[in-house]
């Protein structure tokens, strides 16, 4: 009884959605206060169901009830509870329960919290919401049941995919999600103010802390997602332009682009019509993101769903829902007043060109990701699209984008000159000059794009603590200490991409018990490789000595997995992390001669990459705490329900 439960749960919460919708709608159109007043309950009744819902499916895969078809397929008793709980979401049913329990729970936040908005635009937000979420009820009820029976009952289940049985689980999809759904409410907000024509500062300023939230989230899951790619795959990369890597960076650009556009809204009463429609867009691309992982159209470790009519339902969700709102901005952009004007050298000036920039490059990689399906749909060929395409057509945007970033902060509001700005870069273009010559000296052979990247992220990095030149650093907004942490965080980001681009040492043997093989500064043997056993794998160790010059020896013991249930071989790199990079090594199979495949890398710097991506987050949310703090300041009393 307890999965029929969750399902009637799960019914009950897509009814009052439907009915939130309905009174929402008609309360805005009649102004009637009665149905206004009501909707506000609703969305927080329809938040405790779903989470009651999701709670039900976490208890049924803990206990491993394999009466459940969901659980059959994806957990077995054997399993580490760790991944009995997070493989909850480990599949395609799960992660969309999860996902409409999150759009739920943010909906009834909205309408808890938010009382910046007049009531009308508040309720058409809700009613927004209420929208989407009744799609994807229909899509969980109609077509992705995750409580469906399955009778008889197996003896075991069939466990969940071995690439998938890491901690990253328990952590990874759901900072993913938090994000994408951040997005939806800032679409719902966009909606709710054109529906009242109410695009304004209030406006900006309610959806500024859902938009900052979302891009920390997505800014977290990504780094995290890169770096379980980087130790589980093997591959010695930390990202490959998947198409389901791609579709969380473009929700992430347009989020960004979004991000500064709604700071300029509500500070500066500018840029009104572009901030409604980067709204629509950033959801936009969390919706493709979904429709490529769930719509069984692409093959990849990340995709979950191989079912196309799944992925009808969604393209249709997607159509719906944003053509529908690309046609009410159509609409209603005519009555959007224009914002505070500024001139081109301005700070104002210099987030326009970053949100430009931003847009080609997220255009890029959504062609890039989408030719190779739209190409084989049409000719049935398959094609590829790989990093030489993404490196080269987004490499150099991206680079003016930081340069961009660096002048940017250090400009005025309305109106600036340009003379002046570039007086105050005079230190960091000195600072990168001089990196352009120790790097063309020390390293002769360096490609192009790394050698610019070098420069730029001693640029930025230098630049990114400008606003703190001259101030009283104990009285320093907190919003100015996450501006200035998050730019020197893409700063540190960038140099660890360079680095490891430019500097990377690779060696791929075929080694013998007790032969020593070089790679960058390290002399690396293989000594042995036992068979172990783990809780539910078996797996060929190595035992692998590595010194680097004169210092002392370690060991490290990369694995070769094997699991049974789903048959699966996964490799386990093992990882030694110094300061100045990474000593990366893989083992393989042996081959006829009793020789090990083994694989090499030292990787200079990469550790940046993650560091730098965990500053940016880190600004976020300072910058987050402080924006709230400003808010909670100067909000009225506030009054629940």
């Amino acid at each position: 009884m307890i999965a029929e439960a969750g399902l009637a749960a799960l019914w009950l919460a897509a009814a009052l959605a439907a009915l939130q919708l309905a009174m929402g709608w008609m309360g805005v159109s009649s102004q009637r206060t009665d149905l206004l007043a009501a909707v506000r309950p609703i969305a927080i009744i329809q938040a405790g169901l779903t989470g009651i819902a999701f709670l039900v499916l976490i208890y049924l895969f803990v206990t491993v009830d394999l009466s459940v078809a969901l659980v059959a397929a994806n957990d077995a008793s054997t399993k580490p509870l760790l991944y009995k709980f997070a493989g909850t979401w480990g599949n395609h049913e799960g992660s969309m329960l999860m996902w409409v329990t999150i759009l739920a729970v943010a909906g009834g936040a909205v309408a808890i919290f938010e009382r910046r908005l007049n009531e009308r635009t508040l309720i058409a937000t809700l009613a927004a919401q209420a929208a989407i979420g009744l799609g994807f009820y229909a899509f969980l009820l109609f077509a992705s049941n995750p409580f469906a029976r399955l009778d008889p009952a197996p003896a075991e289940g069939q466990g969940l995919n071995p690439l998938l049985q890491d901690p990253g689980l328990a952590f990874h999809p759901p900072t993913l999600y938090l994000g994408y759904v951040g997005l939806s409410v800032a679409f719902s907000f966009a909606v709710g103010a054109l529906v009242t024509r109410d695009v304004g500062t209030a406006f900006a300023r309610a959806m500024r802390p859902w938009v900052l939230g979302a891009w920390i989230l997505l800014t977290i899951g990504i780094t995290a997602g890169s770096y379980w790619a980087y130790y589980e795959l093997g591959w010695g990369g930390w990202w490959f332009w998947d198409p389901v890597e791609n579709a969380s960076l473009m929700p992430w650009l347009a989020a960004t682009a979004l991000l500064h556009s709604v700071t300029v809204l509500a500070t500066r009463e500018g840029l009104r019509a572009w901030t409604v429609m980067l709204a629509v867009v950033a959801f936009s691309m969390s919706m493709v993101g979904t429709f490529l992982v769930r719509s069984g159209i692409l093959t990849s470790v990340h995709a979950f769903a191989v079912d196309p009519k799944r992925g009808t339902f969604i393209l249709a969700l997607l159509a719906i829902y944003i053509g529908g709102a690309l046609a009410l901005f159509g609409l209603r952009v005519g009555t959007v007043r224009e914002g505070s004007r500024f001139d081109a050298v301005s700070r104002e000036g210099s987030l326009v060109i970053n949100n430009l920039l931003l847009s080609a490059i997220l255009g890029i990689v959504l062609v890039g990701t989408l030719y190779p399906l739209i190409a084989e749909s049409i000719t049935g060929e398959k094609l590829s699209v790989g990093p030489p395409y993404f490196n080269s057509a987004a490499g150099p945007l991206a680079l003016i984008l930081v340069v961009v970033m660096a002048a940017g902060p250090i400009m005025r509001w309305r109106r600036d000159d340009l003379k002046a700005t570039l007086t105050r870069l005079a230190v960091p273009l000195l600072l990168s000059a001089l990196v352009l010559l120790l790097v063309i000296l020390l390293a002769p052979g360096i490609r192009i794009l790394p050698l610019l990247g070098l420069v730029a992220a001693a640029g930025v990095g230098l630049a990114s603590l400008a606003p703190l030149w001259g101030r009283n650093l104990r009285r320093t907004p907190l919003y100015i200490w996450g501006m200035v942490i998050a730019h020197l965080g893409i700063a540190v980001s960038i140099a660890g991409m360079a680095s490891e681009s430019a500097f990377t040492k690779e060696t791929l043997v075929a080694a013998r018990i007790g032969e020593l093989h070089r790679v960058g500064p390290y002399s690396v043997r293989l000594d042995d490789v036992q068979p172990v056993a783990g809780p539910n794998y078996t797996a060929i160790e190595g035992t692998v000595t590595a010194q680097r010059g004169a210092g002392k020896p370690f060991t490290l013991h990369p694995q070769t997995r094997n699991f049974p249930s789903p048959q699966t071989e996964t490799n386990e790199a093992a990882i030694t992390t110094v300061p100045d990079g990474q000593l990366y090594v893989v083992v393989g199979r042996a081959d006829e001669q009793g020789r090990w495949q083994l694989r090499l890398w030292w990787k200079p710097f990469v550790t940046l990459i993650w560091a730098g991506g965990g500053l940016v987050a880190l600004g976020g949310f300072l910058s987050l705490i402080g924006r709230v703090r400003r808010e909670m300041r100067h909000a009225p009393p506030r009054e629940f329900l």
